[in-house]
C-alpha cells in the first residue's frame, strides 16, 4: 500500500565507445590538444583550463583505480525484458478490486485503467503519453466491491473508459459491482482480486480468497494479528493460488542492484541497518478526514455501509473521522508498524534476507498529535538478529521532516540507498586500508556511486549525487525509461499467474514480514521484550 493512501477502500548502458576508454578525449569527443588550444585562446582561463583538464584527467585515474581495486567492471545486473514489445500472452484475466479508495485507483491506473477526468488532467499536463506508453497487460477489470457508494461509482467509471494502454486490443467486458467482496469471490467470472481495503480486513479477505481459488494481491500490512498471519498463510500455501503482497517499492532495480553489491562483500562485516520514516504534516500523520479547503470530505451512514466497513472490529456508532482516519486506531491499523515500517523491513528483506527476528523491543508515544490517536507518532524499534550477528534499528517521527536515510554498515564500508546507491569506504576498513593509505580511495567520500537512470556502477573521486529517496518510491529506470513500480509489481504478479513461478513479495515472505510486524506491535503495546520461538513457529 501506498503511504500517502487516504483510504484504502476508499539510460541506457555504457557505449563501447565512451570518451572514457580514450585517453586524451573528454566526455564530449574533444581531444586534449584540441581543448587545450581552445582555452589558451583565453588569456586568462588558459591556465586555468589546462589545470582542470589536469585535475580531470587525475580523477579519471582514480576511477580506473577504483573500478580496478573493486572488480566493478564485472558487475552485471539483472536484464529486463520490459518494453521489449512481446505479447503479453495468455488468457485474459478478470480482475476484480476489492476497496475502491484511493489506493485501490492507484492500482488500477497501474493495471491500465484510468478515470476520464483523470485522462484529461494527464492530457493538460503532459503525462498521458507516458502512462498509455506502459506495457499492455491483457487484463480486463470487471468487478469492484466497495462500501461507499461514491468509491463504487468512481471504480466503474474507471473500469469503463477505454481510453487505456492496449488501444483497440484491449478487452471490452462489462463491469459489475459487487454489494459485499464475498459475492465477488463467489463469482467464476472472477479470475483474481486485488484487495486495497482498511488493513483489518486484510486477514480474512485474503483467506476467503484463497478458499475462493482467486489469485490475490493484497497491500500491505498482511494482517493484524499473529492468528491471521498464521491462517492467510495456511490457506494460500494450501490453496495454490499465487499471492503478492503489495510492496511496489521491491520493482525498483536499485534494490537488486544494492543485493548484488552487499554479495561481493563489498561492506564486508554487516552488523547494523538503520532505517528511517520522517513526516511533519497533518496528512502524513493519517489526518485527513478534511479536504484542502478545510471542510469535511464527502461520506455519512446513508452512502457507507458501515457495518460492513467495521467487519471484525469492535462495534462503534457512525464515525467519519475513524473512517478517513482509521490508520490512527489500533482496532484497524498498527500505525507506523504497518503503514510505514513495512516499507523499511521489506526494502532492506530484499537486499540481506532478514527473515523473523529473534526479539524486538519498541519505545515511544505520542508526543506531537494529541488528537486520541492510539498510533505512536515518535516510535523506536530494535530488531536483533543474532544467528546473523545483526541488529535492524527502525526510528519513525512525525512531528519533523528532516530526511534520515537507508544506511547498511559493515566493516569495510557503508551503502546509503535512495534514488542512488552510494557505497564510503570505512576509514579504519581492513580490506581498503592499502587503497586508502595510497591515496586512491578516500573516506571522506563515496567511494562508489549507482544511479539506475544511468544504468551503470560508477567510481568516484569528489562529491557526488548523494540525495535521498522520498519514501515509497513511486517509480524506477529500466533501459532509460521510467516505469511506475506498481504497474511492475503487477506485472510480475500476473506473469506469475500465467507462466508459473513465484512472485518477489509471495506468501513466505509475506509472512516473515507479517510475523514482523506483529512482534514490533506487541512489543510497543505491551511495553516488553518479545521473542520468536523458531521451533514451535510462534511468538513468546
Amino acid at each position: 500500500m501506498s503511504d500517502i493512501n487516504e483510504n484504502k477502500q476508499g539510460t541506457p548502458e555504457k557505449e563501447n565507445n565512451n570518451p572514457q576508454n580514450r585517453p586524451g578525449e573528454n566526455k564530449s569527443g574533444m581531444s586534449r590538444r584540441k581543448m587545450v588550444k581552445a582555452l589558451a585562446g583565453l588569456p586568462v582561463l588558459g591556465l586555468f583550463g589546462h589545470q582542470l583538464l589536469k585535475k580531470r584527467d587525475y580523477d579519471l585515474g582514480k576511477r580506473e583505480a577504483i573500478m580496478r581495486e573493486l572488480r566493478l567492471d564485472e558487475i552485471k545486473f539483472p536484464a529486463s525484458d520490459y518494453g521489449s514489445g512481446n505479447n503479453p500472452g495468455g488468457d485474459l484475466l478478470r480482475v476484480g478490486i476489492i476497496g475502491y479508495g484511493v489506493r485501490g485507483n492507484q492500482l488500477a491506473n497501474s493495471l491500465g485503467f484510468m478515470h476520464p477526468n483523470d485522462v484529461k488532467t494527464r492530457q493538460e499536463r503532459g503525462t498521458l503519453d507516458e502512462w498509455l506508453g506502459q506495457e499492455y497487460l491483457n487484463v480486463a477489470l470487471t468487478g469492484i466491491s466497495d462500501v461507499f457508494d461514491l468509491h463504487t461509482e468512481n471504480g466503474m467509471a474507471v473500469a469503463r473508459n477505454e481510453i487505456r494502454p492496449g488501444g483497440e486490443n484491449a478487452p471490452k467486458l462489462p463491469v459489475k459491482r459487487y454489494r459485499h467482496y464475498h459475492e465477488m469471490l463467489e463469482d467464476p467470472d472472477i479470475d483474481a482480486v486485488i484487495i486495497a481495503t482498511p488493513d483489518h480486513h486484510h486477514g480474512q479477505m485474503t483467506i476467503d480468497a484463497a478458499n475462493a481459488g482467486k489469485h490475490i494481491y493484497c497491500e500491505k500490512s498482511v494482517a493484524n494479528t499473529e492468528e491471521e498471519v498464521n491462517a492467510l498463510y495456511s490457506a494460500v500455501k494450501s490453496s495454490g493460488v499465487v499471492y503478492q503482497l503489495g510492496h511496489q517499492i521491491t520493482q525498483n532495480v536499485i534494490y537488486q542492484q544494492a543485493r548484488e553489491l552487499i554479495n561481493r562483500d563489498m561492506l564486508g562485516k554487516v552488523t547494523l541497518v538503520q532505517t528511517a520514516s520522517n513526516r511533519n504534516t497533518a496528512h502524513g500523520a493519517w489526518v485527513r478526514h478534511m479536504n484542502s479547503n478545510g471542510n469535511p470530505k464527502p461520506g455519512c451512514a446513508n452512502t457507507i455501509d458501515w457495518k460492513q466497513w467495521l467487519g471484525p472490529a469492535p462495534e462503534v456508532p457512525f464515525s467519519q473521522y475513524r473512517y478517513y482516519n482509521w490508520t490512527l486506531f489500533f482496532d484497524y491499523a498498527t500505525g507506523l508498524i504497518g503503514q510505514l515500517f513495512t516499507h523499511e523491513y521489506d526494502a532492506m528483506n530484499q537486499i540481506l534476507n532478514l527473515g523473523i527476528p529473534k526479539t524486538v523491543t519498541s519505545s515511544g508515544g505520542i508526543y506531537f498529535w494529541k488528537d486520541g490517536r492510539d498510533m505512536a507518532d515518535m516510535l523506536h524499534i530494535v530488531f536483533e538478529y543474532p544467528n546473523r550477528e545483526l541488529t535492524l534499528l527502525y526510528s519513525g517521527n512525525l512531528s519533523s521532516s528532516r530526511p534520515r536515510g537507508r544506511v547498511i554498515m559493515g566493516h569495510d564500508g557503508s551503502m546509503e540507498i535512495g534514488n542512488t546507491i552510494t557505497i564510503n569506504a570505512d576509514r579504519n576498513s581492513t580490506k581498503y586500508q592499502q587503497a586508502i593509505s595510497a591515496g586512491i580511495i578516500d573516506p571522506r567520500s563515496p567511494m562508489v556511486s549507482f544511479n539506475p537512470s544511468s544504468g551503470q556502477v560508477d567510481a568516484v573521486t569528489s562529491a557526488s549525487e548523494r540525495y535521498y529517496a522520498e519514501r515509497g518510491l513511486t517509480t524506477t529506470t529500466i533501459n532509460g525509461r521510467r516505469v511506475d513500480v506498481n504497474h511492475l509489481h503487477l506485472r510480475e504478479w500476473i506473469k506469475c499467474i500465467r507462466d508459473g513461478g513465484r512472485p518477489s513479495v509471495n506468501i513466505d515472505v509475506a509472512f516473515d514480514e507479517g510475523m514482523a510486524c506483529v512482534m514490533a506491535q506487541k512489543a510497543y503495546v505491551e511495553k516488553r521484550v518479545v521473542t520468536w520461538d523458531e521451533v514451535n513457529r510462534k511468538i513468546v
